[in-house]
């Protein structure tokens, strides 16, 4: 089995929570497999999540925080990311940090673009594994809402800067899940992080 770098990003704003658990777990089980591995929390990184006046010429500078998940993005071949979906999305805090880190000129090239006009992508290279958790069943997530947060995630932001192919693991019933869902989760978690899946 090939050893990976991996970079996993707990994208819960919370200290603890189930997020928490399912990220280290996957960290757990990717190290014990001989894989290289980084991890951070979102609770304990401190910047501003408001783009504010920024735009493609101008942003404001990272704070070390942010300077430091872009790095391990960087540095990563597979990058693992855990949120809950609030509201249809993903916690505010998570994607101020997307807004904020996955700048032009480091992480999507608009100098070069493709045949439609998108900018090149400067993350290829890279997988992706997001671990979804939430309250909405996942029959009424694709056919009510068509997938929407999960498209998001894995096209409109991961798919993007290019980490393809970005796989996706959903799990409902969140705010009061039944322990043997969550024993069960936590062992497919881990057999995926064996893998670097």
């Amino acid at each position: 089995m090939t050893q990976r770098r991996i970079f996993i990003i707990n994208g819960h704003p919370a200290e603890s929570s189930l997020n928490r658990t399912l990220a280290e777990a996957y960290a757990d089980a990717a190290r014990t497999a001989g894989h290289d591995v980084r991890i951070t929390h979102l609770n304990e990184l401190n910047f501003d999540p408001d783009y504010g006046f920024g735009g493609y010429k101008e942003w404001k500078p990272l704070e070390p925080a942010l300077e430091g998940v872009a790095d391990d993005i960087e540095w990563s071949e597979h990058v693992v990311l855990t949120t809950p979906m609030w509201w249809g999305g993903p916690p505010a805090k998570l994607k101020g940090l997307i807004d904020r880190a996955f700048l032009p000129g480091r992480f999507f090239d608009t100098r070069n673009t493709d045949w439609k006009g998108a900018p090149k992508p400067m993350m290829s290279g890279r997988s992706g594994r997001m671990i979804v958790t939430a309250d909405t069943p996942g029959w009424f997530l694709q056919w009510i809402y068509r997938n929407a947060m999960l498209r998001q995630l894995r096209d409109q932001i991961f798919g993007f800067v290019g980490i393809r192919p970005a796989r996706i693991t959903y799990f409902s019933g969140a705010s009061h899940p039944k322990p043997d869902a969550v024993d069960r989760l936590v062992a497919k978690i881990r057999n995926l992080a064996t893998v670097a899946s």
